[in-house]
């Protein structure tokens, strides 16, 4: 049951929430938003697009689509559908180079997240000599720091030697200058998932280079929740997952963004399949892959195009409102529910343990709790507030006012919330 809510200790009234709405509105209009349980509220405050985001309103009819393609022309919608699927891929590959500032060449949508990343590190962890080592952030995705692991093991190596895990991005400035002549690899979150923390990705990437390193990032919670500049600040490659900040559905595929530079390089180990091989003479079915001078290169299979769908939707709707928009607005929601957690946490055993800078972060605010669990916390503002959060245990709150779809009164919502479901202090 969902309980009215009461400003408590916010000095800052439901009513000024709700003019900054009138006066900056965002793209909510856009976008399904999940009934609030209970009723008291006709929507929930869905604060949890930096785990899945929520369903854009044009993807339903735009898959039926192309499942209606396939009914009507069978195999021959390969070529004639009104968006054919063999060259299909290649409709998601300039809004998603525009996405993370890359070049179309060096952008490919394919697979999920890890299925990238080790793919990538076929091509880009090379361990030689001394130089093995990859580095990772401590607070490393557990998915990050498992393939890591096991791309150590596949090269011979013991796990527990050849991957360091480091704190923040200074962390990792300071080993690199000392020991980087040991770093095979650096590849770290962009934004880390459980803090919010924005990685300095330009500075990282130049220093992992005047070590000797290969650069690659993990950008799950940065692609569409940043500005990003893949291809001006040079890392050697980056991957990603579509379903957070996205909104491509759960499990949706990820993009890939390999630089320039190493692009139609003979040199390069990769692994190939039917997807592989120029497109031009893919169908004359040479024993031997002719591999185009691009991102391309590294696909495997051919693409899943009622998965490949909802990308597109969600791709061409950041096309149309812009990543600097949507930054400014990130900026300004985020910092309005910053102020009202500062009320909160005042007299709370909670605190923020995100970056308070505003260039050290993207949308996401990470709360600890002193005491007590976070998972029953977020069923609490769930059930009872209709405030939608998310857990990392034991302690973690992540609170993420995604700019695309989240109001300032979902953020006061969560706000009063947490002040009534969190006792203050004795």
């Amino acid at each position: 049951m969902i309980h009215p809510l009461k400003s408590g200790p916010l000095t800052s009234t439901e009513e000024d929430a709700l003019r900054r709405d009138a006066e900056d509105p965002g793209h909510r209009d856009l976008f399904l938003v999940p009934p609030a349980e209970g009723g008291a509220h006709p929507d929930s405050a869905y604060l949890a697009g930096n785990s899945l985001g929520l369903q854009p309103r044009a993807t339903q009819a735009e898959l039926l689509e192309d499942l209606a393609s396939w009914a009507r022309l069978g195999v021959e919608g390969h070529l004639e559908a009104e968006r054919p699927w063999v060259p299909y891929h290649e409709q998601l590959t300039g809004p998603a180079a525009r996405l993370v500032g890359a070049l179309p060449e060096e952008t490919v949508i394919m697979n999920s997240l890890t299925v990238n990343l080790h793919l990538l590190m076929v091509s880009f962890y090379r361990p030689r000599g001394e130089r093995t080592r990859i580095v990772i952030e401590d607070t490393a995705f557990p998915s990050d720091s498992y393939a890591v692991r096991s791309q150590a093991r596949f090269h011979g190596l013991d796990p527990d030697t050849a991957v360091v895990r480091l704190g923040g991005g200074q962390d990792v400035l300071d080993f690199l200058e000392r020991e980087g002549d040991t770093v095979a690899l650096v590849m770290l979150g962009g934004v880390n998932y459980l803090t919010g923390e924005l990685m300095d990705i330009p500075a990282i990437t130049a220093a992992g280079h005047a070590a000797g390193a290969i650069v690659g990032w993990d950008l799950a919670h940065a692609a569409g929740n940043v500005p990003l500049k893949l291809h001006e600040w040079g890392p050697d490659f980056a991957a990603w997952c579509s379903y957070k900040y996205l909104n491509s559905g759960p499990g949706a595929l990820g993009g890939v963004f390999v630089h320039q530079r190493h692009l139609g390089d003979p040199a390069l180990q990769r692994f190939e399949g039917w997807w592989s091989t120029e497109q031009r003479t893919r169908f004359q079915m040479a024993p031997v892959s002719r591999p185009p001078a691009s991102a391309d290169a590294w696909q495997i299979s051919n693409p899943p195009i009622y998965a490949m769908g909802p990308v597109r939707t969600s791709l061409n709707l950041f096309d149309q409102v812009g990543m600097a928009e949507l930054r400014a607005r990130s900026v300004r929601l985020t910092g309005y529910l910053e102020s009202l957690l500062d009320e909160v946490t005042a007299t709370r055993p909670i605190s923020v343990v995100t970056p308070r800078d505003p260039a050290r972060r993207g949308c996401q605010l990470s709360l600890r709790i002193d005491h007590g669990s976070a998972a029953e916390l977020t069923r609490r503002l769930r059930r009872e507030h209709g405030v939608v959060t998310d857990a990392r245990e034991p302690d973690v709150v992540r609170v993420a006012p995604t700019p695309l779809y989240s109001s300032y009164h979902d953020c006061w919502r969560a706000a009063a919330a947490l002040a009534d479901c969190v006792q203050e202090r004795s």
